[in-house]
């Protein structure tokens, strides 16, 4: 599956992996219409086989926000419509199929750092900066940064970030939590594709109840988290293949945790 703006590439081990490539590095991957539809679509029509993705940009910069240059005027009905529109494209990354792991380099600015904030794991390599110029120009995120941002660094880092323009350098944004790994130039890619081939490893029903179940956990009262906990932990270690696995680690079949 392809288009001008993105295109998808299935590999490993029996089509474990599916690459999702930003593909208008001339525009900085900046983020048009076309290009929020076209990644909805795929990760709603995503092959079967697939376990992890992972999400890349073409060229010198991950992703430097939105594309200034086709926005258009709109009345308060539509931009509310616009925006639930990008709502239900990065909705699809944050709780799709499968974990998606960011592999950013350069520019994650504006829509560019709402998308990587969809993902469940963000690599960085050291060329990577971090801002949300909207406050300078007008305008509010629309993304659903709002929501996912202050998740990762919390309302006042984001607040300085929108109020001031400040620009976070990646060794900043590991530290505060905007990126999880931090690696040398142009090693993102090969880090997050790492990272994917091991997650794609996980019992598929331990994978989908991180993704789905954990964030929700998380905003729950405690006394409603710990039972969310309790049905989901029995429901994943119902499925067949996570009793093999146990059955496996208890027969010294399985690899015990190292120190790393």
């Amino acid at each position: 599956m392809s288009s001008p703006h993105i295109s998808l590439e299935i590999t490993g081990e029996n089509g474990s992996i599916a690459i999702v490539r930003l593909t208008r590095g001339s525009k900085r991957n900046a983020l048009n219409d076309a290009l929020v539809l076209a990644l909805r679509d795929i990760f709603e029509q995503m092959p079967a086989t697939v376990r992890a993705a992972v999400i890349d940009g073409e060229g010198e910069h991950f992703c430097a926000g939105l594309d200034l240059s086709e926005l258009q005027e709109r009345d308060a009905g539509q931009g509310m419509h616009h925006s639930r529109m990008w709502h239900a494209a990065l909705d699809r990354v944050q709780h799709g199929p499968v974990p998606v792991i960011a592999a950013l380099h350069g520019a994650v600015v504006g829509g560019g750092l709402e998308l990587a904030s969809a993902c469940h794991i963000r690599v960085a390599d050291e060329t990577t900066f971090y801002a949300l110029p909207e406050g300078s120009r007008g305008i509010f995120v629309g993304g659903g940064g709002s929501v996912r941002i202050p998740r990762l660094i919390g309302v006042a880092r984001m607040t300085d970030m929108m109020l001031t323009g400040r620009v976070y350098n990646a060794q900043d944004g590991e530290r505060i939590g905007l990126a999880q790994y931090l690696v040398a130039p142009g090693t993102a890619f090969d880090k997050a594709l790492e990272l994917a081939v091991r997650v794609a490893q996980n019992a598929p029903l331990t994978n989908y109840a991180l993704m789905h179940a954990l964030p929700r956990i998380a905003e729950q009262p405690a006394d409603q988290g710990f039972f969310t906990e309790a049905m989901m932990a029995a429901i994943v270690q119902s499925a067949p293949e996570a009793k093999d696995r146990v059955r496996a680690f208890l027969e010294g079949r399985a690899a015990k945790v190292q120190k790393a």
